[in-house]
């Protein structure tokens, strides 16, 4: 399985090559690989590697459902793939026919998303041509929800990109997103290769942005959405969702269904990875360095400082304006909309 190692980037592409189940669980862990799509597919693919190496799948699928916890599509992807492989089994298949099944559900998976990805588009700037008539729209989107998380060319990123081809986005603001900077060195790199307007700024900026009228809306994606609409995402989107209510600026998540679990009633039952603290004590992504200090070494400051690192944060439903899936439209954003919506799809995980 053949990787583009987010991590290296934006400085270099360079392809991570998984031989195993234990390797792509590294690289998920090690955000080598990331995006809540993105994952799914991993996931899916993941599996299918095991079966075509005459590994035990179910505990290919547990490895890499429990790598990343709080992104629902990972295990999704997996548990989707080792089901059509196990019901290859169930049919007497033997072990090389169901490997066959398995990788070709995991195609079908990734199809799937990019075709979810061009929907959610199409949808989110429909939905911004209503919230927003008087147009180009400036933007402000949190962490990376381009292509690279996903099978087509994003979620939240592909509305701005849809936007820009239709020549009614005037500015995207991208937060830096600590601590592993996929603004800065992810949405940035899209949306440089793509030609979009843009600005990269520091995450506590975001409110002056605000105060100054110099956003219209705010974009973001998701690693997953409870029953009641609280949305998980990168640590950081809360704070947004509070200023976009206070400054009276839509704010709006962009995620296909396969990031909805019916399984997790409230924000309050998402379990929220914590990273390592060093991602925030050492420069992990060194852009400069201070004098004296080695590049990658710590940050000049108290040797074993501690930090509070949680990879996500929960945004609940009445802070949210709309959710835009690849089957609709979510707005006002309630357990019953969601839960009416997801009916209409096969995709929905319950946990």
């Amino acid at each position: 399985m053949v990787l583009l190692d987010q991590t290296r980037l934006p400085s270099q592409e360079v392809e991570l090559v998984c031989a195993d189940v234990p390797a792509l669980v590294r690289a998920i862990r090690t955000l080598a690989v990331r995006g809540a799509p993105l994952l799914g597919i991993a996931g899916g693919y993941g599996v299918a590697l095991a079966a075509a190496r005459g590994e035990d799948v179910a505990r290919a699928t547990e490895l890499l459902a429990g790598a990343r916890p709080t992104a629902v599509n990972l295990g999704y992807g997996a548990r989707r793939v080792a089901e059509a492989y196990r019901c290859s089994e169930e049919k007497g298949a033997g072990r090389e026919q169901a490997a066959s099944a398995a990788l070709a559900e995991a195609r079908a998976l990734h199809r799937e998303d990019a075709a979810a990805s061009d929907r959610m588009a199409r949808y989110g700037l429909e939905l911004l041509a209503e919230l927003l008539p008087d147009g180009p729209h400036r933007l402000l989107t949190h962490c990376n929800t381009g292509a690279l998380v996903s099978g087509g060319e994003g979620t939240a990123f592909a509305v701005a990109l849809r936007a820009h081809r239709k020549g009614r986005l005037r500015q995207l603001w991208v937060d830096e997103t600590r601590p592993l900077l996929q603004g800065a060195r992810l949405t940035a790199y899209e949306a440089a290769r793509n030609g979009l307007p843009f600005q990269v700024l520091t995450d506590s900026a975001a409110g002056s942005l605000f105060a100054a009228g110099e956003v219209d809306a705010v974009l973001i994606g998701a690693d997953r959405i409870a029953a009641d609409g609280s949305v998980a995402n990168k640590v950081g989107s809360y704070p947004l969702a509070v200023l976009a209510k206070y400054h009276h600026v839509p704010f709006v998540v962009v995620a296909p269904v396969s990031t909805v679990d019916l399984g997790t009633p409230d924000g309050t039952a998402v379990v929220v990875e914590q990273r390592s603290a060093s991602e925030v004590t050492e420069f992990t992504f060194p852009r400069s360095v201070p004098a004296g200090a080695e590049e990658g070494g710590p940050v000049p400051g108290p040797e074993g400082a501690q930090a509070y690192n949680p990879a996500f944060d929960i945004t609940p439903p009445e802070l949210v304006t709309a959710i835009v899936t690849e089957e609709g439209v979510i707005s006002p954003v309630t357990g019953v909309g969601l839960a009416e919506l997801c009916a209409r799809s096969s995709q929905v995980t319950i946990s």
